[in-house]
């Protein structure tokens, strides 16, 4: 047996990236050449592609969209980064409620940083829930509306955590601030051309829910690695 490569060589030809092209259960996923046994035909995505691409392994990913979307490639080998094969510390199911052009965010405010952050209602899967259960009842516990899950839009690996998004369609007005567990934040309506801009964890989700709304869900969910910390920092990729 061949032991699992610990680095890669992203290739580029020209100004598009070489990928391994694997279809699986109706998607196209990408893995990067060397990564994945059997290998699959090559194919060639440009950054606009391949930013909506599903690329394994997605740690590998971010680090080499993150350099190209910055101008260029990565110099050099890249290490194989894998965060789903390892057992998560924490799974989390998060909710995105959108009214009217506006998605609800819970508004944090520390008295040492200079602006807001948010985050998206949602906390930890319980033992004996699914995502799909946890998502609408976090989504009630912090805002008081009662959704239901229209579908699965990402899945995000970030510091040990394996965290769901769920588009979802909720009914009913939020409830009264001291009826809900936001844990010292208050709710928030946010324009959704804002979320590119707005201090949004996870910061890699906030600019593809401004691109989807706009342009149409993923048919199956965007699987994305996140280690972005400063949430005031653009991203692109």
């Amino acid at each position: 047996m061949t032991a699992e490569p610990h680095l890669v060589n992203p290739h580029f030809d020209g100004d598009r990236l070489i990928l391994e092209e694997r279809r699986e259960a109706g998607y196209v996923r990408y893995a990067f050449p060397g990564t994945a046994t059997p290998p699959g035909p090559p194919h060639a995505l440009s950054l606009a592609e391949a930013l909506h691409a599903r690329i394994w392994p997605v740690g590998t990913a971010e680090v080499v969209l993150r350099a190209w979307a910055a101008g260029g490639g990565p110099a050099g080998a890249v290490e194989v980064d894998d965060p789903a094969a390892v057992p998560p510390v924490r799974v989390r199911a998060g909710a995105i409620v959108i009214r009217d052009g506006h998605m609800l965010l819970i508004r944090f405010q520390e008295p040492d940083e200079d602006g807001p952050y948010f985050e998206i209602p949602g906390g930890g899967v319980e033992a004996g829930e699914t995502p799909e259960e946890a998502a609408v009842r976090e989504l009630r516990e912090e805002t008081g509306l009662r959704g239901s899950v229209r579908r699965e839009v990402a899945r995000i690996w970030k510091g040990g955590r394996h965290e769901h998004y769920f588009l979802m369609t909720a009914e009913g007005s939020p409830g009264a601030p001291e009826t809900l567990d936001t844990y010292g934040g208050t709710l928030a309506w946010i324009p959704v051309p804002e979320l590119p801009t707005t201090a949004l964890w996870p910061r890699r989700l906030s600019w593809r829910i401004a691109h989807w709304h706009r342009t149409g869900w993923p048919a199956h969910p965007a699987e994305l690695a996140d280690s972005i910390t400063d949430l005031r920092a653009p991203c692109t990729w």
